[in-house]
């Protein structure tokens, strides 16, 4: 199993302590054992493979789409928003939409109120991550959650990448907003499940 390595300091923190807690007691070394497997398993960053064609979006997160809405940010100007919420059990791992250039990025503080409400995009804790794409500008949101206790982004200004790749994670319950280009048919219902690289959200119509 690959584990996302936001969490291998962990994991080897409690693998260090399940074995030292072995020579003490077995008790205590089984409760850290079970605590080492479910963080192993909240960590786990499966490898996703799709067939990504030109003018298709596919979803950032995993989990279950909450908001699809008509919206308006200064770096996309007039775009079509989606929200996916991710509980606890969702892979964390966030993947890129589509092919495409870092050319903004913004950090904003603010309050983990729980992450399935709309209000959240604006008043949480969150990063923006701004693409330029032959389609036009796309946007990552990754937004905490009431759980969540870190948003890592792994780009810079300048990367291009593809559809699919890894750009970061949120620790906990959390949401991720995606805003798509003006023109894109949306392919996804509210209450839809989806994953993170694989379900296809959106198409540019031509």
């Amino acid at each position: 199993m690959r584990l996302a390595k936001d969490g291998i300091p962990t994991i080897a923190f409690l693998a260090l302590c399940t074995g030292a807690f072995a020579f003490i007691a077995w008790t205590p070394a089984a409760v850290m054992g079970v605590l080492l497997c479910l963080v192993m398993w909240f960590y786990r960053d499966p490898e996703r493979t799709g067939s990504y064609k030109d003018g298709e979006f596919f979803s950032p997160a995993d989990g279950k789409v909450v908001e699809i809405s008509d919206a308006e940010h200064t770096y996309t100007g007039r775009a079509k928003k989606i929200g996916i919420f991710m509980n606890v059990f969702s892979v964390h791992v966030n993947r890129v939409p589509c092919k495409g250039s870092i050319e903004f990025m913004e950090y904003v503080p603010g309050k983990k109120i729980a992450a399935f409400a709309p209000k959240a995009s604006e008043i949480n804790e969150r990063n923006y991550v701004g693409m330029s794409t032959q389609w036009g500008k796309v946007m990552m949101v990754q937004i905490a959650g009431l759980l969540a206790r870190r948003i890592v982004c792994r780009v810079r200004k300048g990367d291009v990448l593809n559809a699919g790749e890894r750009y970061g994670m949120i620790k906990l319950g959390s949401r991720v907003d995606v805003y798509l280009p003006e023109g894109v048919t949306v392919r996804v219902n509210l209450g839809d499940k989806v994953k993170a690289g694989e379900s296809l959200i959106g198409v540019m119509e031509s």
